[in-house]
């Protein structure tokens, strides 16, 4: 061990080859350079920015004296109204005794990663969280490639490959993670495709978590699906409020356990962990949450208002990259693009930039376009792809992002709402077209 770190030892097991998380880095960086008066145009941070709804402000207000800790799986009042919120937005039939809560929907995977199987099964790009956290608590990982050509779905016949595969090196590849609607490429698994997997995991015992945090922020031709209607007994769904609300500051999750005995034993797992590390949701913010997940019909309003914005926005950037010739696969949820710049790869060189992590350097250097590398993602490097968030542009503060609301109500008419209210957004597209015609130079 270094002398310069006594007495502190560190843990190779948890700690060695992790980094922090490429999000909160680069956000990091971005307010760095704002700070120094550079203008960066923000397109790396999925965080949705329009305001905390007013009854949902004022729920928190109210039980700002709530001071005491609750339950470790939430409030049962709570759980009652997410089980009800579930039936009515995703026809679910969920027990109160199998909804948990925790310190927003990280937290839960990482207990539920914690409790359940030997080895992790991950689709290939992922979003950042999930590797590391395999990693901290010292599980491998099956790594299964998805395609552009195939929207990045996952494909049955490729995952059983890659299980064959760890399986005969003498893995144990049992609990997947899916993510839909996805971050980061925005697409999102057709109703067929989630039966059909949820018919192979089934056949092969697996074990499901099912990210659906951005489910209510489906925006195109596909409806969101969860796994759990086709294969409820062995899938794990994960929500929260960060997304669809713009809560991800207020650090809300939920899960939805199977039912019967293998639920109730994953409850109690969950309750052990969690009474060991977080304690319970601050008081105040379980009891907001109680109104967030009410179905009142104003919420409800707001969270479709906020979807459709999203899907302008997020639309425009794909819609500019087509027409720029950038290989981008469609986005249909969430607030995500995931293009490729692989075609242009000898140019690329040509100016210093080898991978996906250079690229996204020279973006910000020269373009003051904050982007993520697809290896953040678990992408191969020289993929050339990165990740755009719209769901910052525009939308920096409360004060713009209602703005924003108020002339989308005005006139939603899509093409007026880009040209008269996003002048970011405009120079973001202005400036993908000044790299691209550089690159084809």
């Amino acid at each position: 061990m270094p002398e310069r770190y006594k007495p502190l030892r560190f843990s190779n097991a948890g700690m060695r080859g992790l980094k922090v998380s490429a999000t909160l880095s680069l956000n990091d960086r971005v307010r760095e350079m704002w700070e120094t008066g550079q203008d960066v145009y923000h397109l790396g941070f999925g965080e949705s920015r329009f305001p905390v709804h007013p009854k949902i402000s004022e729920a928190l207000k109210k039980n700002a004296h709530q001071r005491s800790y609750l339950p470790a799986l939430g409030i049962l009042e709570l759980r009652e109204t997410i089980a009800r919120f579930y039936e009515q937005k995703f026809q679910l039939k969920v027990s109160p005794e199998r909804v948990v809560v925790g310190p927003g929907s990280k937290s839960l995977l990482y207990a539920l990663t914690l409790a359940l199987g030997e080895e992790i099964i991950l689709p290939r790009p992922s979003w950042v969280t999930y590797a590391p956290q395999a990693h901290l608590i010292g599980k491998p990982i099956t790594w299964v490639p998805t395609f552009p050509e195939e929207n990045f779905i996952l494909n049955i016949d490729t995952l059983q490959e890659c299980m064959a595969q760890s399986q005969q090196e003498l893995g144990n590849p049992e609990l997947l993670i899916i993510n839909s609607p996805n971050n980061p490429t925005g697409t999102m698994m057709p109703p067929e495709k989630i039966e059909e997997l949820a018919d192979f995991a089934r056949e092969q015992g697996l074990m499901v978590i099912s990210d659906e945090i951005y489910a209510l922020i489906a925006h195109g031709k596909i409806p969101h699906t969860s796994i759990a209607q086709y294969y409820p007994e062995g899938s794990i769904i994960l929500g929260g409020l960060s997304k669809h609300m713009s809560l991800g500051g207020w650090r809300f999750g939920v899960a939805i356990l199977p039912p019967g005995r293998a639920g109730k034993a994953l409850r109690d797992a969950l309750q052990t962990i969690a009474s060991s590390i977080w304690s319970c949701v601050a008081a105040p913010i379980q009891y907001a949450a109680i109104v967030a997940y009410s179905n009142d019909p104003d919420i409800d309003e707001y969270i479709t208002l906020c979807t459709r914005i999203h899907a302008i926005r997020t639309r425009y950037l794909y819609n500019t990259l087509v027409e720029l010739g950038v290989p981008c696969v469609e986005p249909t949820g969430a607030f995500y693009v995931f293009p490729s710049f692989k075609k242009w790869e000898k140019a690329l060189a040509a100016r210093g930039v080898h991978n996906n992590e250079d690229l996204a350097i020279y973006l910000l250097d020269k373009y003051h376009l904050a982007t993520l590398p697809g290896t953040a993602f678990n992408c191969a490097s020289n993929s050339f792809c990165l990740r755009l968030s719209s769901s910052y542009i525009d939308a920096g503060t409360d004060e713009k992002a209602t703005k924003l609301i108020e002339a989308y109500k005005a006139n939603p008419n899509p093409t007026t709402f880009i040209d008269q209210h996003h002048p970011r957004l405009k120079e973001v597209a202005a400036r993908l077209a000044e790299f691209v015609h550089e690159l084809n130079q």
